[in-house]
């Protein structure tokens, strides 16, 4: 299992090997859960797996999923076991060739009214660092808190966190109405009739007592999100940045990188700062947002991303990122943005690109048609997929 036993060797050979740079015929060496040698060349080794020209590139890195959270509530109001849950999410990132992910949990909470949130995420917590000290999961699991500026609780819950919780991503989440990914009430109203149930009237009082809880939290709960990251050794994200001077804001909290950016200016004001760019995978592959904000190939086109997350669709990643490849007709800087870029934006220096010395997390990858088919995945040179 993940991090656990991680002795043996494999060989992947006659594969394209999507390489930082290029890709080129050769293989990969995995001995001990660690990438020893690459050899260019069509050479098959005694006891390597012939890829027959499949590629072979690195595992997928995760920064943003909110599937822990669908496995744990799969309708509203329906708590599921969470152990069961845990394990069957980690199963379903592993079948997509997601072999390290940031799992995002909401901190935050509102105890009041329809449109309540209660506390969850330090339980969770703890379960999903038992069971991964145990061995039980497939691939390998970081914290990311979704610290939610509107709301109740927000230091109460962040300050149950240590150093030690493998926290790797702190994100700055401001659902104010009227602004940001919901500055078009409408679109807030689908979403929250859809998954709350709200008539109009609970609706109005929802967007209200929001409103205010923004006016009496969001200055102390922001600045305090930021000390609270600084103190677990996190890096620190925004949340669907919409203007410069929400960008600007970002630079100032010392912002990594920028979770789906709404706009075009937002993003442009990103690489103005020095913000790596994260947009949704679904977002690509349907052409647009879901809820009317720019669409991720508008960005693409413009050199404007530089992570894609899978978002609410694990399967979305892969898919993405070869879609991406057809865009900008470059396969390993496509790669890049599921791989190499998020591993950097969060810190992790050993996994992310096919170089000896990394984690031996890989996928063997056949094209079909304009879908790659996903024909093996290894979590430090164990199969899993």
């Amino acid at each position: 299992m993940c991090d656990n036993d991680v002795s043996g060797s494999l060989c992947l050979a006659g594969a394209r090997l999507v390489l930082a740079d290029r890709v080129a015929l050769g293989s990969v060496t995995i001995e001990d859960g660690l990438i020893t040698e690459i050899c260019e060349g069509d050479a098959i080794p005694d006891g390597a797996i012939d890829c027959a020209g499949d590629y072979v590139l690195p595992g997928l890195v995760e920064l943003h999923t909110d599937n822990v959270e669908r496995h744990i509530e799969p309708r509203p109001e329906v708590d599921w076991p969470h152990l069961p849950a845990l394990l069957a999410h980690d199963a379903e990132l592993a079948s997509t060739g997601i072999t390290t992910v940031f799992d995002a949990m909401r901190v935050g909470s509102i105890h009041s009214g329809k449109g309540r949130y209660i506390d969850y995420a330090r339980r969770l917590a703890d379960e999903l660092l038992a069971a991964r000290a145990e061995g039980l999961f497939k691939i390998s699991h970081f914290l990311h808190l979704r610290a939610e500026i509107c709301s109740e609780t927000l230091l109460e819950e962040l300050a149950g966190f240590r150093p030690e919780d493998r926290i790797g991503i702190v994100s700055l989440m401001d659902h104010t109405p009227g602004q940001r990914q919901f500055r078009d009430l409408s679109a807030l109203k689908t979403y929250v009739a859809k998954k709350r149930g709200m008539n109009d009237a609970e609706f109005a009082d929802h967007v209200e007592n929001l409103l205010g809880l923004q006016e009496r939290f969001g200055a102390k709960h922001e600045a305090g999100a930021v000390i609270e990251a600084a103190r677990l050794g996190a890096v620190l994200a925004s949340h669907d940045d919409t203007t410069a001077g929400h960008v600007t804001r970002s630079a100032q909290n010392g912002v990594g990188f920028a979770e789906f950016p709404t706009t075009v200016e937002a993003a442009e004001a990103c690489r103005s700062h020095g913000i790596a760019v994260m947009m949704g995978a679904p977002n690509l592959i349907r052409g647009g947002s879901h809820s009317g904000n720019v669409a991720a190939e508008d960005l693409a086109r413009r050199d404007l991303l530089d992570i894609v997350s899978s978002d609410y669709v694990p399967s979305a990643l892969l898919l993405a990122a070869f879609r991406l490849a057809v865009i900008w007709d470059d396969l390993p800087r496509a790669m890049a943005t599921v791989t190499r870029n998020p591993a950097e934006a969060a810190r992790l220096d050993d996994r992310g690109v096919l170089e000896c010395g990394m984690r031996g997390d890989v996928l063997r990858v056949r094209p079909v048609g304009a879908t790659p088919l996903l024909r093996g995945v290894w979590s430090q040179g164990q199969k899993i997929g």
